[in-house]
């Protein structure tokens, strides 16, 4: 469990992709902490779910 992170592996939550990533993900961002989104677009709204989360940055999907 990492306790700096505001968010939690198998949460869901409301974002705006906000960047796309050079690997072409989109990024949203929680409290300022990076979430890599596949499949997204800047500007997208969407609810995603965290399958991951690191130290510095958490991997999510579209819910």
């Amino acid at each position: 469990m990492n306790s700096t992170a505001p968010v939690e592996a198998g949460e869901n939550y409301d974002v705006t992709i906000e960047d796309i990533a050079r690997e072409g993900d989109g990024i949203a961002r929680v409290s300022g902490f990076v979430i890599f989104v596949p499949e997204t677009e800047i500007g997208d709204e969407v609810n995603i779910k965290i399958n991951k989360v690191m130290s510095k940055f958490a991997f999510g999907e579209v819910a």
